[in-house]
């Protein structure tokens, strides 16, 4: 990380008293060297700063790529949904990550530094039986699986049962893998009538591939059944906050490297926010297990059940231009772009 004593790029947070004494210079000698490296070869004389700000920036587009992975390319519009961020360092790149999937709301739970402990501590215990079929779809194929659904489910529920989990406490989902005849890859559907069935499929062939094949005949593949052992389950009561003596006010105002600039940034402590409470970006709002930047444009907001909300309030810029100018920071972003898409 780029930083100075009482001067900070926006991920690295913390005043050299709150890090017990560790001297911080102007900037590392290997991102230095790494400035040095990227003028030579491009003949663009960049800072460090800017330097470590293109790390951060192909990182980021990394991350933006992943999301797409499992979302634009199954047939969802990411824009229509709100970003659910968590990990102690997510929320640090959860603003930019947002923008470059052209989203404008960002959610960050309470314990979203520990969401995965956190959920591994609630997770329910499954157990997933499958049953290879092969045969055309048809009323009369359906009923034919019966039999086959009930051992899965019978040895399913043994499985979780097994683990302590109540037999009260279990339910099962049965589902059909059905496929276009002639095609490889099968769409899960819940098991209903044949018609509800035909529906179903339909819906989620066209979302994920755009198109249907009415001429077709259905094929069943598989059958399967998870059985589902609730453990525990989440108070989500909401949390009963202590009153505040005065307006929510900043720990202290350091410079952020962002977007490009030295910046002043005003940082907060979560548990110091109230509902209702919101903060502007440049800013840094810290807490026990994790740190949020919230980025300029973006506003944070504590909502009545304790979780931060970050909207964007400005429409983004888009700086990059077209020109003649190799920059090696969009070179690498655009061949990760190239590389997702083959």
């Amino acid at each position: 990380e780029v930083a100075a004593q009482g001067i900070y790029t926006k991920r690295t947070l913390a005043s050299a008293a709150d890090m017990k004494g560790l001297k911080w210079r102007a900037y590392s000698p290997a991102t230095a060297k790494i400035a040095e490296l990227v003028g030579a070869r491009t003949g663009t004389a960049r800072t460090p700063e800017a330097v470590a700000e293109g790390f951060l920036k192909i990182a980021v587009e990394n991350m933006a790529n992943a999301i797409k992975h499992i979302s634009v390319q199954r047939g969802y519009d990411v824009t229509e949904y709100t970003l659910c961020c968590f990990g102690g360092a997510g929320g640090q790149h959860a603003c930019l990550v947002a923008d470059a999937l052209g989203m404008t709301r960002v959610l960050l739970h309470p314990f979203a530094g520990v969401l995965s402990a956190y959920g591994m501590g609630l997770a329910d215990v499954r157990a997933l039986k499958q049953r290879a079929v092969e045969s055309r779809f048809s009323a009369a194929a359906l009923a034919e699986t019966e039999a086959d659904f009930a051992a899965l489910e019978s040895a399913a529920r043994a499985e979780v049962a097994a683990q302590g989990i109540a037999a009260t406490r279990t339910t099962a989902k049965r589902t059909l893998h059905l496929k276009y005849e002639g095609t490889d890859t099968t769409i899960e559907t819940a098991l209903a009538t044949p018609t509800a069935i035909v529906a179903d499929f339909e819906r989620r062939y066209r979302a994920q591939y755009g198109f249907l094949m009415p001429d077709k005949p259905l094929v069943i593949e598989a059958i399967a059944v998870e059985a589902i052992g609730r453990t525990q389950t989440a108070d989500e009561v909401p949390p009963v906050f202590a009153a505040r003596a005065g307006p929510l006010r900043p720990l202290r105002v350091n410079r952020v490297f962002t977007d490009g600039a030295f910046r002043d940034a005003q940082v907060y402590d979560r548990d110091g926010m109230r509902p209702g409470d919101a903060v502007s970006g440049p800013a840094v709002i810290r807490e026990a297990n994790a740190t949020t930047v919230v980025e300029p444009g973006w506003r944070a907001c504590l909502s009545a059940r304790g979780d931060l909300v970050l909207e964007r309030y400005e429409t983004a810029r888009r700086t990059h231009a077209i020109g003649t100018t190799a920059d090696p920071v969009l070179l690498e972003v655009f061949n990760n772009l190239f590389m997702a898409i083959a």
